[in-house]
């Protein structure tokens, strides 16, 4: 059978759905049919899955003549998905099509919610396409014979590419990837992406870096504009002096509108814990809600988590408050609107929270962006502004995680060995390790059978032993059990069970957030009053309070900066706000009654003027600087400078920062004018200067707890013991002392520095913003009392040392002062 009639099976098939097949998805078709491999770039809600699934399928048939009365047997594809809530929306679009067609293939599931039972079935009978997660496959090369299951693959497709490619989860699927290309001759390797910038590049993260399969390669972007609709909820009353928090949920009933006329909507949060502090509180003020809203995010119980999801697909549900656990892919079609709560920080995930509406073809996706503080309104504008443009940001890609790679030699050596020659030459092809040295893989090697040179005299250490014929394997069964548990790059503090004390499972809650509780506290979790009974056996054990007032869990991760291209935007934004033009958005048109206040205290700076504001109050002198980069750079910059101006004079500083700007703040005058003499913005000696003001050496040793787990330095416990975070902590600080003592070439003690700047301090951007600021003009205000720009910087250092209550208070009275 010919590609051409093949592929008239698919038309005819969708024209019976009444549709009609776009453009890319014929390209992908033709393109994977004459056996190249590719990236597809399309948008949220256009048809992607099924651009891939149904060559699969007609490969499959082609291979099969007689398909019908002759199954295919074995693992024909796999589907990547980054979320285990996508798979069950992948199932249905598969089997659909292939039931339609009445095509015997046959369809399953396996993650991290797939039953034993499950598990066992699929290991006696695997599906002919199996979607799963990078983790899920990868124990899966930790079984024994995965060279037979994985030889007669067709196909790899990993969805969401877009979410992969600049974490360590995509560097274990590459190198998954590395292996299966050896494994199965007819492989043919498809990512799925959405909104990524570098398209080029990720396909080369994807492939690897063997030209002859780059150039047996495709990219193929589908041209549909997305009709996305932005609106800005806006306050009636815009306060002058505005700070983190005091809109949100002022601007409750402001939504109830939209509520109660969507047929659905999805109430997008940035935290856990944001989501359940809007949960609670429309059902505290609008009961008549009860039943018709519900909430989702990554701690919640399965069960709960997958109900919600199916109440969402048969349109039961009106609302549901969510996290980033549905920002992907999920098709919930009955969702009419989007709300986003707070700024995302990130055009691309803005785009992909909009997408959840609408999300089928030709559909508009509507979303309402609700501020938390006034100055938000800037990022709306500029969020608005990237939508009807299209900008979205680049995704930066990991390079040499040896953490992984350990992980990766350990797995292959728990299920067949490996001979390192050959796994050698796979991972060099990989964009990750394409640097990787011998001697450096030799390192590893060693590190993974002798413990490196400084472990080598502990037996735990030597995990991995080396057969007469030089093949790698693991041979002690309690190794390969602790290594299959611990298997994944997602580190997480320590969780602990939350159960009723009658029976029930509500979900997951750090041990962080637990262990400052006490018997007879109440706590919100999943929607639900609790007071805690007890902690057993890393169980939380709770019973049903009717109390009102309770305090809501925090969890790690929370906080998110500015990505490039949003800095780029909200400057842009700025600098408009500063001008006169008539163009202004109605988001720029409400700030004015700040936008004055601030002109009248300062200046709005424009692109060649880069502000610095400095004041006296009781609390000493402060210093503020605007350079308008994100949370992270200004951590770094602040930092920086404040060490810089030590050496000029001995001084202290207590220093706070947020998106716009820092603060430095001190009980003697800070010497500005002595900053600018000395050109304290220099990026010479950046690097040097850097590890002495931030303490390089104790952020990484933060960053190297998550070195050592994934490496398996550290073990983390066994699913019903899990080690308290506080242990793996102080396990992972004695480690990183032995080697910063005793091995200071260890490969994964330098990869915590490298990733401690590349990564966390964003050192790239924070050359780029030093940089620029010394192409502006340097515009230093000495004002007599904070501006609204500074306000929110120095009520968020308030923040971390008040109470909810007493900093309300205080910036209540803060307020009153000001506007005199």
């Amino acid at each position: 059978m010919n590609r051409t009639t093949l592929e008239q099976f698919a038309t005819h098939w969708f024209s019976q759905q009444g549709w009609q097949p776009f453009p890319f998805q014929k390209q992908t078709w033709t393109a994977f049919l004459q056996g190249k491999h590719g990236l597809l770039n399309a948008p949220t809600g256009s048809g992607k899955t099924y651009a891939l699934w149904v060559p699969i399928v007609l490969e499959t048939i082609k291979r099969n003549p007689n398909y019908k009365t002759k199954p295919p047997k074995g693992l024909l594809a796999i589907w990547v998905t980054p979320l285990r809530a996508l798979s069950v929306e992948i199932k249905q679009a598969a089997e659909r099509f292939v039931t339609d067609l009445n095509v015997p293939i046959t369809v399953g599931v396996r993650t991290g919610d797939t039953s034993a039972s499950m598990r066992a079935a699929q290991k006696r009978n695997m599906p002919n396409l199996l979607i799963t997660t990078p983790e899920s496959l990868h124990l899966l090369l930790a079984t024994k014979g995965y060279e037979k299951l994985f030889k007669p693959l067709i196909s790899v497709v990993v969805d969401e590419w877009h979410e992969l490619v600049a974490n360590k989860r995509g560097v274990q699927m590459t190198l998954a990837l590395s292996r299966l290309q050896s494994i199965a001759p007819a492989l043919r390797i498809w990512g799925i992406s959405a909104t990524i910038g570098n398209l080029d590049q990720a396909r080369e993260v994807l492939l690897g870096t063997r030209p002859e399969q780059l150039k047996n390669s495709v990219l193929i972007k589908a041209h549909i504009k997305k009709n996305i609709k932005v609106q800005s909820i806006i306050p009636n009353k815009m306060e002058k002096f505005p700070w983190r928090g005091h809109l949100g949920l002022h601007l409750l009933e402001a939504i109830v509108p939209i509520l109660q006329e969507s047929a659905s909507t999805l109430i997008f949060t940035n935290t856990r814990s944001q989501c359940e502090i809007w949960f609670q509180n429309i059902l505290e003020k609008h009961p008549e809600f009860a039943g018709d809203i519900a909430m989702h995010h990554g701690s919640m119980s399965r069960d709960t988590r997958l109900w919600v999801e199916a109440a969402l697909r048969l349109g039961t549900l009106k609302i549901v408050v969510c996290t980033s656990s549905l920002d992907l892919g999920v098709d919930f079609s009955p969702v009419e609107t989007i709300i986003q709560v707070g700024s995302p920080k990130g055009v691309s995930r803005f785009i992909q929270r909009a997408g959840r509406s609408g999300h089928q073809p030709g559909q508009t996706s509507v979303i309402y962006f609700l501020p938390t503080h006034a100055l938000e309104l800037v990022e709306a504008s500029a969020l608005k502004h990237a939508v009807t443009h299209t900008l979205v940001e680049d995704r930066v890609p990991y390079l040499n995680s040896f953490d992984v790679l350990v992980q990766y030699l350990v797995t292959l050596a728990v299920s067949d060995g490996f001979y390192p020659e050959v796994i050698y030459q796979e991972v060099k092809h990989t964009f990750c390790y394409q640097t990787l040295s011998p001697d450096q893989f030799q390192w590893l090697l060693n590190f993974i059978t002798l413990g490196g040179q400084s472990l080598y005299a502990y037996d735990e250490y030597k995990r991995v032993e080396v057969l007469p014929d030089g093949k790698f394997k693991v041979q002690s069964r309690s190794v390969a059990m602790r290594h299959r548990l611990q298997i994944g790059t997602i580190i997480s503090d320590a969780v602990l069970q939350v159960k009723f004390l009658k029976g029930g499972y509500i979900g997951s809650i750090e041990e962080s957030f637990i262990s400052k509780l006490k018997p007879g506290d109440v706590f919100t979790f999943a929607g639900r009053q609790l007071e805690l009974f007890s902690i057993k056996h890393m169980q939380v054990l709770v019973k049903a309070s009717k109390q009102k007032t309770s305090k809501i869990p925090n969890w790690l991760g929370g906080r998110m900066s500015f990505s490039s291209e949003m800095s780029d935007l909200i400057r842009e934004e700025l600098y408009v706000l500063n001008s006169n033009t008539l163009k202004h958005s109605k988001e720029l048109k409400a700030l004015k009654p700040i936008v004055l206040r601030q002109k009248k205290e300062s200046i709005v700076p424009n692109a060649n003027q880069f502000l610095i504001e400095t004041f006296k109050t009781r609390e000493g002198y402060h210093a503020i600087f605007y350079p308008f980069e994100g949370y992270f750079v200004h951590e770094a910059l602040a930092s920086l400078l404040a060490y810089r101006v030590s050496l000029l004079q001995p001084i202290t500083f207590t220093i706070a920062f947020n998106d716009y700007g820092f603060e430095l703040l001190s009980d003697q005058p800070i010497p500005i004018q002595a900053i600018l003499d000395n050109n304290l913005f220099s990026s010479d000696y950046l690097k040097t200067d850097l590890e002495q003001s931030i303490n390089a050496s104790e952020l990484a040793k933060r960053r190297f707890r998550d070195i050592a787990v994934i490496s398996g330095l550290l073990f983390t416990g066994f699913p019903s013991k899990l080690v308290k975070s506080k242990h793996l902590q102080a396990s992972s600080q004695l480690l990183f002392g032995v080697f910063e003592d005793y091995e200071p070439d260890n490969l994964l003690y330098q990869q915590a520095f490298t990733e401690t700047f590349e990564h966390q301090l964003e050192a790239g951007r924070l050359q780029l913003a030093l940089d620029r600021i010394n192409t502006q003009d340097i515009i230093w205000k000495s004002c007599e009392k904070p501006t609204p720009f500074s306000f929110p910087i120095i009520t968020d250092r308030l923040r971390s040392k008040l109470s909810s209550e007493k900093l309300a208070d205080r910036i209540k009275r803060m307020t009153i002062q000001l506007n005199r």
